[in-house]
């Protein structure tokens, strides 16, 4: 197969998108790596010197994106695969969720993708093929007690990825989405932000386990996960929704089994509404 070009944002040492760095670059192919810090993509640079170039991103900076973009054709000549993974988590209870932060969640997790989507889509659209990739989460299937803002962060990028693989597909893009389950990296560390507890009634509620520990014993293994990415971008067959970690495919499964079941049980109220 052609070497191939790829930026993928959010690959910060010890996460997914470093996985898939190291999957697509262990295969010979190109990358345009990025994060907050270039410190953080140190490891991956100096192992690949010649087909790996970091760069900083802010998500919410559109020149950045842009420039990303310019830097990636300059020295490799075009972009064949978009990764749209940089993302960071948020726990709050609806009620005590703070607006700037709630914005800052929105920029990095939507705005940002969407910002990046549009910066690669001309190169793309002008030889009638790439793929993107965008990283939501199992949380976009079902949110839970204090992920209503992540989850629907995610939930929102889950959808605009499926009207945007409909309207790519006669172009010959492709376009999927990677939900992953629970890995082994620092998304219960850093990347998780919180809001500050403020209403005493979510104490045993949003709040029980705020401080608990992260022991690292998610299933998931992000070196794995990478190989899986990489595999799946170019397979002659692949899903749109690429679900990582079997507990994904047990939480799909579950939630779509309650939906179905909810309803049919109320089918006839539901069809009440009809002329």
């Amino acid at each position: 197969m052609t070497k191939k070009t790829w930026i993928i944002t959010g690959a910060s040492a010890g996460g997914i998108g470093e996985g898939i760095a190291r999957a697509v670059l262990s295969h010979g192919d190109n990358a345009v790596i990025t994060a907050r810090s270039l410190a953080k993509l140190e490891g991956i640079a100096n192992d690949y010197p010649e087909t790996c170039l970091p760069m900083t991103l802010d998500m919410s900076d559109v020149e950045q994106m842009k420039n990303i973009v310019a830097k990636t054709i300059e020295k490799f000549g075009t972009v064949d695969v978009l990764i749209n993974n940089a993302g960071h988590g948020y726990r709050s209870s609806v009620e005590e969720g703070e607006d700037a932060a709630i914005r800052e969640l929105f920029e990095t997790n939507l705005f940002g993708p969407i910002n990046m989507i549009k910066a690669v889509l001309p190169t793309m659209r002008s030889k009638d093929s790439g793929v993107i990739m965008n990283t939501t989460s199992i949380a976009a299937e079902r949110s839970a007690v204090g992920s209503g803002y992540y989850a629907s962060s995610k939930a929102a990028l889950d959808l605009l990825t499926d009207g945007l693989c409909k309207e790519l597909a006669p172009l010959g893009i492709r376009v999927m989405v990677i939900e992953p389950g629970a890995f082994r990296t620092h998304f219960y560390d850093e990347a998780l932000k919180s809001a500050p507890l403020t209403v005493d009634a979510y104490k045993d509620s949003t709040w029980k386990n705020a401080n608990a520990v992260n022991k690292r014993q998610q299933p998931g293994d992000p070196m794995k996960a990478g190989e899986v990415v990489y595999e799946m971008a170019f397979a002659e067959e692949a899903p749109f929704r690429l679900l990582l970690g079997s507990d994904a495919v047990k939480a799909v499964l579950t939630t779509a089994e309650g939906r179905i079941t909810e309803a049919n049980k109320f089918a006839a109220v539901s069809g009440k509404t009809n002329f």
